[in-house]
């Protein structure tokens, strides 16, 4: 083998990328195939998403509906059933607090907790949350427990 039979391997080269801005004589001298004047001829040049060449883009024609209210509350619920389901599964005695509630993992670290009266509440439970249903506060005194707002 000699220096001029050395070739790159099969497949290793791709095609002769064209030089841009490398003089007229190139044949992509010039605007460097950028074409002349406005944005996309000049260097640092990025189309903002959802851009339509300067016409009204779609998410600003539609109309806008709707209103979030900054001072809504949200509560977690737990319903009577999940509280009796848990008497069942031995997971609870006989009190009920937010701490045992997050243990159980039910409810997370800054969620509010509203019990609803959706179930059955057979056992007496002292039951403590942020709010309760006016069926939930009723079902949870029928059954000789204690409803206890925090």
């Amino acid at each position: 083998m000699k220096l001029h039979q050395l070739k790159p391997a099969k497949g290793s080269v791709k095609g002769k990328t064209k030089r841009l801005g490398r003089g007229e004589g190139s044949g992509t001298g010039d605007t460097a195939g950028r074409s002349h004047k406005g944005a996309k001829s000049r260097s640092g040049y990025s189309r903002k998403i959802g851009f339509e060449g300067g016409q009204m883009p779609l998410q600003r024609r539609i109309p806008k509906f709707g209103f979030n209210n900054i001072n809504r509350v949200d509560y977690k619920p737990v319903n009577l059933s999940n509280l009796q389901a848990l008497v069942d599964d031995k997971k609870i005695k006989d009190s009920v607090d937010f701490e045992t509630l997050k243990e159980l993992g039910l409810v997370k670290k800054n969620d509010l907790v509203k019990i609803l009266g959706n179930g059955e509440l057979k056992s007496k439970l002292k039951v403590q949350a942020h709010k309760f249903s006016k069926s939930a506060k009723e079902a949870i005194e029928k059954a000789g427990g204690e409803a206890i707002t925090l």
